[in-house]
């Protein structure tokens, strides 16, 4: 049965968005920096270099390239909130990063948005269990991944959705920012701890559900 999981970024502190976060500004509140710092380790892997990026050959390659290598290809359909689509829409390229289905809760309607790619854009109204179900249907068998943000992600944890958290932990402090479990209610699932992996930038946890 395909699994449902989490693979994200964190500052130090806790955070998975710097304070001031806004694509069409990355000047402001210096959050392009702290994002940047943040996410430094995976901008230099071989593998999101050349397939996501389009950058050409180059890059590094060993555990860490691995394991996004890994990431990337186990995704069958995306999830995430209304605000990081918002933010994505003015930034990411018209050949979009995610080259799978992605459903995006929100309140408005519209309807789906097709890149080139193989990503297209579902809108859903219908809370985030009809969303899960839909991209658990698309993914075709692999496994769907809860993009973000932090809010999205507290609600299906507090779902008891969620069966693997991966979180690349780097060694930069925000200060501020969108927390990722800041608004945690009572999750029922408990976690163990299934890998840890040491990086340059950041150390790669994995936890799975008990």
């Amino acid at each position: 049965m395909s699994k449902v999981f989490v693979n994200i970024g964190l500052s130090l502190d806790g955070y998975m968005a710097p304070e001031g976060m806004t694509m069409s500004d990355p000047g402001h509140m210096g959050w392009g920096a702290k994002w940047g710092a943040m996410m430094s380790w995976l901008m230099k892997q071989q593998y999101f270099r050349e397939t996501l990026l389009h950058m050409g050959p180059g890059g590094e390659t060993g555990p860490v390239n691995d394991l996004v290598r890994n990431t990337v290809e186990r995704i069958g359909a995306n999830v995430m909130g209304k605000r990081m689509f918002d933010q994505g829409e003015v930034a990411w390229p018209e050949d979009a990063p995610f080259h799978t289905p992605v459903y995006v809760l929100t309140h408005q309607k519209r309807e789906p948005w097709v890149r080139p790619g193989g990503t297209t854009f579902h809108f859903v109204n219908d809370g985030p269990e009809r969303a899960l179900a839909l991209a658990r249907e698309a993914a075709g068998g692999r496994d769907v991944r809860i993009s973000g943000g932090a809010d999205v992600i507290q609600q299906y944890l507090e779902l008891d959705a969620i069966d693997e958290l991966e979180i690349a932990l780097a060694p930069v402090l925000f200060g501020s920012g969108r927390r990722l479990f800041e608004n945690l209610g009572q999750p029922g699932t408990q976690f163990r701890i299934d890998r840890v992996l040491d990086g340059e930038g950041a150390t790669h946890l994995r936890y799975v559900r008990q």
